[in-house]
């Protein structure tokens, strides 16, 4: 499944930012209409100890194409999975009353996980998912160096350190409560993007029921810097952008919106 230090190697910060040239040349980044986005928002959940600069392109496109970026505030995402879900949805309740509409909520990696999390709790604050190798399958999952450190941050939680992951966010209620709630069917459009070439997130974890899932060759480092995840995201964005409406009313019940569940903007 890894290949160990081969894996370690294609999926480095530099190895990452040495793709960053080929984007800024790319097509998908240089035209841009800035009428695309209509003024959509859009959320944006970094993955796993990567902090908010991971995903400063991405936020950048789309910003160019008319859209209005938040942060999720989840920081570094190595905090608890429940403190990370209200951080989440509170910037993602804010960002929607500011714009006026539903918005879209876009993750890398534990981020997306985290992201999928909101949208299935609240569908009304949300019309559109983007995940990029997140291993919602299986949060555990992940390469055996990430889950080291996943283990080694529970022990200095439990040390006293806080504002990292519990041991409860790996074999607990609170694993359990949020594995449950990913397997939850999803009320708006999802595209989840993945790569077999990812050296830290199987590809198979990607595999959501709910989403339209769409292969990149890519490492998972990486994605945020790839023409063609952009290429990908720009149709659905624009289609998502399109659909005007209001907020619905707030609800945390699947009954109370699976009236109407192909409304993906309210």
């Amino acid at each position: 499944m890894f290949d160990g230090l081969r894996s370690a190697a294609r999926e480095s910060s530099v190895s990452a930012l040495w793709t960053v040239p080929r984007l800024l040349r790319h097509p998908v980044w240089r035209n841009a209409d800035p009428g695309m986005g209509r003024g959509l928002g859009v959320v944006l959940a970094p993955g796993f100890g990567a902090g908010d600069v991971s995903l400063l392109p991405a936020a950048r496109w789309l910003r160019a194409r008319g859209f209005v970026t938040a942060s999720a505030g989840v920081g570094f995402t190595v905090g608890c999975t429940g403190d990370l879900l209200v951080k989440l949805l509170r910037n993602t309740g804010e960002l929607a009353e500011r714009t006026g509409r539903p918005v879209v909520l876009l993750g890398q990696s534990r981020g997306g996980g985290v992201a999928r999390l909101a949208a299935a709790r609240r569908p009304d604050l949300v019309c559109g998912l983007v995940m990029m190798g997140s291993p919602v399958l299986d949060p555990m999952g992940a390469h055996p160096n990430v889950m080291r450190i996943a283990h080694f941050l529970t022990r200095l939680a439990a040390a006293g350190v806080p504002g990292l992951l519990d041991v409860d966010c790996l074999r607990g209620p609170c694993y359990d409560e949020h594995v449950k709630d990913l397997t939850e069917p999803l009320r708006m459009p999802a595209i989840s993007i993945f790569s077999r070439s990812d050296g830290v997130v199987p590809w198979q974890l990607c595999q959501d029921p709910s989403a339209e899932c769409v292969e990149v060759h890519s490492t998972h480092t990486g994605m945020g810097f790839d023409p063609r995840v952009y290429e990908l995201l720009g149709p659905r964005l624009a289609e998502w952008a399109q659909v005007t409406g209001t907020m619905r009313a707030s609800s945390t019940s699947p009954s109370a919106t699976s009236s109407n569940p192909s409304v993906p903007c309210g």
